[in-house]
Formats: structure tokens, C-alpha cells, sequence
């Protein structure tokens, strides 16, 4: 990408998704969510193309997919105002779609696990991510044809290496100890401690770590469906599957600073809860190119009634009703 190309995305995420932009010199345009399940709007971007518009990255808020089958026809029925302007753009003919999976390891949309569902999705194993290296991520290509992503995947490892052509495990073969380098490239790869970190967490991933978030989710669910002020996350629908990433819940007809009370009360409790997240078009930087985050009206208002409740492997019953108490006796207390 280049300067005047243009990237849609949802006002409604981390600065990172927005922050990649514009370091390759392209323009972010933000868009309006569904005020639903706080994923970007297909509508939305619909509006949003222009001949100038070169990825579309969605985000899947909490580890809940967004409508990927939408999004992906979506590209395929405005080809004919994209213009290529690089060998690969002229070769997929068409908008390219960047997942920010960063939320979803671990979901499901329509019976396809989260990486497998577009062109390109990219993950995070942060330490706060429901699969962690400690730090560090993950690219899945899923690229059409003629595309060969092995190829793709090699020329990556090329650029996160130094621009090296061998790695060092190809250079402990016998013999094989000469390698080059080909490009002027990046240190960026995941290092094999943290590698090793991934796979333990891989091996008891589905079988352990999803199985005690997804009792965490329940828990909260069963109290707070009982109470009138309280909007539920969604995060299971007939299509779509959640890997239980965040527990966004919405407190009904309140204000920001309302919300920020409740939070404060909450901490009282002894209880660390969050906002997921500032909306970008918030962020100082970002007004001050311009953007007003009264364009995306849907997107304040999710964030302005939004708390996220400790979701972690080690939420035990005892601490998740400290949670519930916490919460609903501060929400009372705000609001009477």
C-alpha cells in the first residue's frame, strides 16, 4: 500500500488495527458497528468503497467472527471499482480482506474455525489473550488461486528474519551452515521459547481452556439475564461459535461518566474490570487528523456502556460471584 490508498476498518477497536495503516502511509477509513455484537458493519463498508479502497479489515471483537461469507462477497461484487496499482493487487483483481483475528483463536463461524475464513487473518498470543505465548502472534494465509501461500508464508519468514534465506534450525543440517541475505528485512519472528510456551497452551486449548472460559460466560449470564439493566454480550448464535475472549457487558440507558462511576465502585470491591475498547477516532492522535467520533454514533454508544468483566483460567465460582456482586451492587448504587 501506498499514500492515497485507503484501508476500511471499525472505529471500534485496539489503535493497532489503525496504527498499521498508517505506517504504510495509506488512510485509515473508520466505520460504524453493529450495535449487536460490536463487530464492523457490512453495510457500513459498503457505503464506505471507493476506487481508491485496497483491504477491508474486520475485526472480531471478543472472539466473536464477524459475517465473513458477507464481507467476502462483498469484494467480489465491487471488483469493477478496484483499481490494482502492484503485481499483487493485479492478480487477486479485487479488495483484499485482513482479518484481525487478534480476538478469535479458537472461534467458529459456520462450522470453519477462525483463520480459514478469508483471505489473510492475523492473530495474537499476547498475555492476555485466551492463547498466549507471552507475546508474539500468527498469519494464516488463505489466499485464492493462482496464489501459492506457501510461497507467500516463505517470503514472510524471509522479512521477519533479517531478510535471511535460511533459518537457524536449516543451518544446523550438516554442512548447510552458508546462508544469504537477500532483502534489507525485520526481526519479527516468535522465538522458540515462546514457541514452546504456544504449544503446551495449543495441546489443552479446546479441551480445557475453552471448556473454563465458556463456564465463566455462563456463570455471568445466569445472574445478569435476570436483571433489567444489563445487555449480554452475544457470543452464540446457529453461526457462529465465540472462544469466550472478553465478556463485554452493557449496562442499558446509561451515560459515560455514568459507567465510569460503576466502574469506579466496582474497583472499590477490590475487583479490576475494563473498557474494550476507547474507539480510535477518541484517540488524540487520531482527531487530530481529523476524524470525530460523532460520525460513528453506534460505536459510542456500545463503548460508552461498555464493561469488561475478568475472564481468565483461574476465575474459580467463588471469585466469579465476587465479580457478579461487585458489579450489581455498584450499578445499584450509581443508579439507584
Amino acid at each position: 500500500m501506498k499514500e492515497g490508498d485507503e484501508v476500511i476498518l471499525p472505529a471500534y477497536t485496539y489503535c493497532a488495527t489503525a496504527n498499521v495503516v498508517i505506517h504504510c502511509g495509506a488512510t485509515p477509513v473508520f466505520v460504524d458497528v453493529n450495535p449487536h455484537d460490536f463487530n464492523i458493519s457490512i453495510s457500513n463498508i459498503e457505503k464506505a468503497i471507493t476506487s481508491k479502497t485496497k483491504v477491508i479489515m474486520p475485526v472480531d471483537f471478543a472472539g466473536h467472527c464477524c459475517d465473513y461469507d458477507q464481507l467476502n462477497a462483498l469484494v467480489i461484487k465491487h471488483k469493477a471499482q478496484f483499481i490494482p496499482q502492484t503485481n499483487e493487487q493485479k492478480i487477486l483483481d479485487r479488495v483484499l480482506i485482513l482479518s484481525d483475528s487478534a480476538h478469535s483463536f479458537g472461534a467458529w463461524y459456520k462450522g470453519k474455525r477462525a483463520g480459514s475464513l478469508t483471505d489473510v487473518s492475523v492473530f495474537s498470543f499476547h498475555a492476555v489473550k485466551n492463547l498466549t505465548t507471552a507475546e508474539g502472534g500468527a498469519i494464516a494465509l488463505n489466499l485464492p488461486a493462482p496464489f501459492d501461500n506457501e510461497a507467500v508464508y516463505k517470503t514472510l519468514c524471509v522479512k521477519t528474519l533479517h531478510g535471511q534465506d535460511k533459518d537457524a534450525l536449516a543451518k544446523t543440517i550438516k554442512g548447510n551452515w552458508r546462508y544469504d541475505v537477500v532483502e534489507a528485512g525485520y526481526k519479527c519472528n516468535m522465538t522458540d521459547i515462546m514457541a514452546a510456551i504456544g504449544i503446551v497452551e495449543l495441546e489443552r486449548y479446546d479441551n480445557d481452556t475453552l471448556k473454563v472460559r465458556q463456564h465463566i460466560f455462563e456463570q455471568y449470564d445466569t445472574a445478569f439475564s435476570k436483571l433489567e439493566w444489563a445487555q449480554l454480550p452475544e457470543y452464540k448464535t446457529d453461526n457462529k461459535t465465540s472462544c469466550y475472549h472478553l465478556y463485554p457487558l452493557r449496562i442499558k440507558g446509561i451515560s459515560e461518566a455514568q459507567r465510569d462511576a460503576i466502574i469506579k465502585e466496582i474497583f472499590d470491591y477490590d475487583v479490576s474490570v475494563n473498557v474494550h475498547f476507547i474507539p480510535v477516532p477518541m484517540m488524540s492522535f487520531y482527531k487530530k487528523l481529523g476524524y470525530d467520533i460523532k460520525n460513528y454514533p453506534v460505536t459510542y454508544d456500545n463503548y460508552s456502556r461498555e464493561i469488561s468483566l475478568p475472564v481468565f483460567y483461574d476465575l474459580n465460582d467463588d471469585l466469579v460471584k465476587t465479580v457478579i456482586n461487585a458489579v450489581t451492587a455498584s450499578v445499584k448504587k450509581v443508579l439507584g
